[in-house]
């Protein structure tokens, strides 16, 4: 493209993506929300800086991309910033959401959406695991683990859990403190209906479309201005939107919405409920 034409859609971009943070957000019903800090090396300045992106899944099972923002991952102020701006917009808080156990988006969220469950992604657990045994170890390790998460209980999760830790905590104790740390957190997705599980474990939601974006962002390596690289980005994830696919079973979206309540992933009867929410 011609520097003109460069310079015009650059402008173009940065008017369409700064009407896009400003937009009203009340009338979305939120059920589940992602969010990932992605290192997309295009034309942002500072080397530790990442795009903080949040998508979210409706009560009709449609999946919307919430947020697009340069921060840090890492950095409880950074996704603050962001969730405050989401809240202040009119954005209910999630019942549910996903994320990696190293985000800053943790403390961020329990100062701003304090009533949203938290879940950790499998995959970055499983990374972190895997990296404390031996190369050799690896392929059963991760068997081992896909046990555990591929569970159709939580009491099998835990039993499963046990194993791992006879099997590989006497040498590898480092391993086991990992994927213990944030049980409760791993294990969220149980109280959400089974058919959604595919969806909340791991952060894929994000990193799917992602793999694409990555394919088309070279461009924006000539953008000496972190906004107008995190335009473009923000622009060929809205790109990406359109050919997101529903949640599976997506009218329990709307269940889980209202407030229903699940456990190992079945919904529970009104008598259930009433006596769970009696106990708590």
């Amino acid at each position: 493209m011609s520097p003109a034409t460069m310079l015009r859609l650059k402008a173009q971009w940065a008017v369409e993506y700064d009407a896009w943070k400003r937009r009203d957000l009340s009338a979305l019903e939120l059920v589940y929300r992602w969010g990932d800090g992605i290192y997309a090396k295009a034309g942002l300045d500072d080397a530790k800086a990442a795009l903080l992106v949040l998508i979210g899944a409706l009560s009709d099972g449609r999946k919307v991309v919430l947020a697009v923002e340069s921060g840090h991952r890492e950095s409880t102020e950074s996704w603050s910033r962001v969730l405050r701006d989401l809240k202040t917009r009119g954005l209910r808080a999630p019942k549910l959401t996903t994320g990696d156990g190293g985000l800053g988006l943790w403390g961020a969220l329990r100062g701003v959406y304090p009533e949203s469950a938290e879940q950790r992604c499998w995959n970055h657990k499983m990374v972190n695991v895997l990296d404390q045994l031996p190369q050799k170890l690896q392929e059963k390790g991760k068997a081992a683990l896909q046990k555990i998460w591929h569970a159709e209980r939580v009491a099998d999760a835990e039993q499963w859990k046990q194993e791992f830790r006879k099997t590989f905590g006497g040498p590898y104790p480092k391993a086991v403190e990992i994927l213990e740390k944030d049980w409760p957190m791993l294990t969220a997705y149980y109280a959400f209906p089974n058919e959604h599980w595919k969806h909340l474990r791991t952060t894929n939601i994000i990193e799917s479309p992602f793999a694409s974006v990555r394919l088309r962002t070279s461009a924006a390596k000539r953008f000496k201005r972190v906004e107008h690289a995190t335009a473009l980005i923000w622009r060929l994830l809205l790109v990406a939107e359109k050919t997101f696919r529903k949640l599976n079973a997506p009218e329990r979206c709307a269940d889980v919405y209202q407030g229903t309540l699940y456990a190992d992933g079945v919904r529970l009867t009104t008598k259930e409920t009433n006596r769970k929410r009696v106990t708590a």
